[in-house]
């Protein structure tokens, strides 16, 4: 149990294409099996692979955006 506990992420927002997708889901199990809930099924799984491409791209919390483009010196702010 530890090991899971270890391997969770308490996120600190919901992503919006997460939460698109879950009312795809939602929305799909309260049809019958057929093409429109594999539509909104095989839709849910792209927004929930969107949202991780997006949370990948995401600079890591409290890394300063100066620091990964190696130009030194100092802000002009």
């Amino acid at each position: 149990m530890g090991d899971t506990m270890a391997r969770m992420q308490i996120p600190t927002e919901t992503s919006t294409w997460l939460l698109q997708a879950k009312e795809f889901l939602y929305e799909a199990r309260r049809l019958k099996p057929g093409p429109e809930r594999n539509d909104l099924r095989q839709t849910a799984k792209v927004l929930r692979e969107i949202a991780r491409l997006e949370a990948a791209s995401e600079p890591a919390p409290g890394r300063d955006w100066r620091q990964r483009t190696g130009s030194g010196g100092q802000s002009a702010v």
